[in-house]
């Protein structure tokens, strides 16, 4: 066997297991690894210089040309020599062995699978991103979103004659990236050749991520066709990533760089349903408990054209579905299903951002050095108005804001259910009775049609930081649910319609005159009517005041218990159901003057004087709010 069939044998036999261990190990020392190769290889040319001058002195010594008896034999870079035998008399011939460990063989297949890589693309691009870079459909910032390429992703520059742009394809994705985030030339394949790892190539349209490598298994969600993951593991069958496993018969396993995702509506949306359905009614539909109208208590609300996943089909006519966070029962009338939902889903579907973490901030514009507006919590999500490179804006009621896109996942989705719960009224005192009225809210409208069915009551949080305080006055009671009747009309600026448009004010002010109090149109202008009150003392019935990012008040909401405000919102959303700090209140007003719950007011904080009504005019208008007054004018 020659010295060379002899590397062979060695290095076939190293398991491609060990292969794979040993260059997660190289990688980290890559740097100090390549020192030492070119140092042994150094030593292996200085042993073979001496070798051969030792020889070129016995040579002269005999003086005969003996150069022909001499070879010197060197295979590959090693870190091991053979010395040759001793002979006795004249030297044979003088054999320098070198092998490969298998730590070399390692970096040797690494480095020339990241070769291999590089060289496919003609000119590559690589996303110097922290978070990723939109590929849009046209070279402007306003431009149709196609696509997403990740921080260190890789693209095909096919065009530079666009001032500014770059027209790449990746992934199955062509469109344009703004080139000032493009690393290209040296700087390109460095970048490149350190995020060069074995990933899973999806080879099919749509696969499912299973929680464990199993047919079996709870899906976690899907991917899609020329998507890469990084390869955690391999085995029986299934290959290992961050969110789950894949079947490794529709995923192709290689050595290759991130690339863009597409940016599919279709795609996205239905695959966030096993058996989608789709309100069908023009304002909302009430999810309740039980599968009936006169026992199911009402959990929830199903905005027009929100998504669901059907559950179960009853033999009287409701289906049970899950919506966001809601499991509960509707009626099927009003559902659809099958291509019908499909179809309707492609034609309604909005892209949102959802938040991934807790806290994120939201600034006034699209920098980090701007102010924050406000803060949001973990899965809220919100209508997106536009994409910038690092930032989403979206529409925050009738304004804008941005967010970091490291912060937020930028989605097309539904609506999906709201809870909710009508308020419930307090019993009367002194005669044992309930006092409850049935609730005017929650209209149940057929498709294209209006109506109402009052809904069932259930309990009511009074607090807004979730704590309950039990039902409420019938007045608070009726006002809350009378407003939640107008979720989903529309938003109107300078509009008092509560049926066919409104703005915050408008809206509020209309509630308000239905049960006689007169505020002004202006939301910070309703800001200094009645008494301010902490949030631990608010009630459904109160007002519910924010900031826009210059610090004045700019947006008004009314408060319904269980931690929620109803308000006119943006034209895209109409009249909509929010948290009540869905953005950060600055300020909450009782306009109702039942600082006690009943009886005489209560004394001010200033002596010899209590709270009555008065009236002023603001633009002209009348408006009735609560003041200090001396205690010979408190009315009784």
């Amino acid at each position: 066997m020659t010295d060379e069939e002899k590397v062979t044998e060695k290095k076939n036999k190293v398991q491609p297991e060990e292969n794979i261990e040993r260059l997660k190990k190289i990688r980290q020392k890559r740097t100090s690894g390549v020192s030492m190769k070119y140092m042994a290889g150094a030593g292996a040319a200085v042993a073979v210089v001496i070798v051969v001058a030792v020889a070129g002195g016995v040579l002269g010594k005999s003086g005969e040309s003996r150069a022909g008896r001499i070879k010197v034999e060197t295979v590959e870079a090693s870190l091991e020599t053979t010395a040759p035998p001793e002979t006795s008399g004249e030297p044979a011939s003088i054999v320098l062995e070198t092998t490969l460990s298998a730590e070399e063989i390692a970096e040797k297949e690494h480095d020339e699978a990241v070769q291999k890589v590089l060289d496919g693309y003609a000119n590559l691009g690589i996303a110097g991103v922290s978070g990723y870079l939109n590929v849009r459909k046209i070279p402007e910032t306003y431009g149709e979103v196609v696509g997403k390429l990740l921080s260190g992703g890789a693209c095909e520059i096919i065009d530079t004659s666009t001032d500014g742009w770059y027209k790449i394809s990746s992934g199955g994705v062509t469109g344009y990236v703004s080139s000032q985030y493009i690393y290209t030339g040296d700087k390109a394949r460095e970048v490149a050749a350190e995020n060069v790892i074995e990933r899973a190539v999806v080879s099919t349209d749509k696969l499912n991520v299973r929680k464990e490598p199993s047919q079996d298994s709870e899906i976690m969600g899907q991917v899609y066709k020329d998507e890469r993951y990084p390869v955690e593991s391999i085995q029986d069958g299934w290959v290992q990533i961050d969110d789950g496993y894949l079947s490794a018969d529709y995923v192709t396993v290689r050595y290759a760089l991130n690339e863009a995702r597409k940016q599919d509506m279709r795609t996205t949306v239905l695959s966030l349903y096993e058996n989608l359905g789709v309100s069908n009614v023009s304002n909302y539909l009430n999810v309740r408990d039980k599968a009936s109208e006169r026992d199911g208590k009402i959990i929830a609300k199903l905005p027009s054209n929100a998504g669901c996943d059907i559950l179960e089909t009853t033999d009287d006519g409701w289906y049970k579905i899950r919506s966001g966070k809601i499991t509960g029962y509707v009626k099927s009338e009003y559902i659809l299903t099958g291509q019908q939902a499909e179809d309707k889903a492609m034609q309604v579907a909005k892209l949102m951002a959802i938040a991934n973490t807790d806290g994120v901030n939201v600034r006034s514009e699209p920098n980090t050095e701007s102010s924050i507006w406000t803060q949001i919590a973990s899965s809220e999500k919100f209508l997106v108005a536009s994409q910038q490179d690092g930032w989403v804006e979206i529409e925050l009621d009738d304004s804008t804001a941005f967010i970091s896109s490291d912060y937020v996942d930028v989605k097309y989705g539904l609506n999906e259910a709201i809870p909710y719960t009508p308020v419930v009224e307090a019993p009367a005192k002194g005669n044992g009775s309930t006092g409850s009225s049935k609730p005017s809210g929650g209209t149940t409208s057929k498709p294209g049609k209006g109506g109402s069915s009052k809904p069932s009551g259930g309990s009511a949080n009074d607090g807004a930081a979730g704590s309950s305080a039990g039902s409420v006055s019938s007045k608070r009671a009726q006002i809350a649910n009378y407003a939640v009747q107008f979720v989903g009309n529309p938003y109107v600026w300078g509009g008092t319609s509560l049926t066919n448009g409104a703005d915050c004010s408008g809206f509020t002010m209309s509630i308000m005159a239905h049960f006689g109090v007169s505020l002004p149109h202006s939301s910070s202008a309703q800001a200094g009517c009645g008494r301010s009150i902490k949030s631990s003392q608010m009630r459904p019935g109160d007002l519910v005041f924010y900031s826009g990012s210059g610090g004045g008040i700019n947006h008004v909401a009314l408060y319904i218990g269980n931690g929620q405000v109803v308000h006119a919102s943006s034209k895209r959303t109409g009249i909509k159901i929010s948290s009540w700090n869905y953005r950060s209140p600055s300020k909450i007003v009782n306009v109702l003057g039942d600082y006690c719950g009943s009886g005489r007011l209560p004394p001010s904080d200033e002596p010899g004087r209590g709270w009555s009504l008065v009236s002023w005019l603001w633009n002209g208008k009348a408006c009735t709010f609560f003041a200090a007054v001396p205690y010979d004018k408190v009315q009784p």
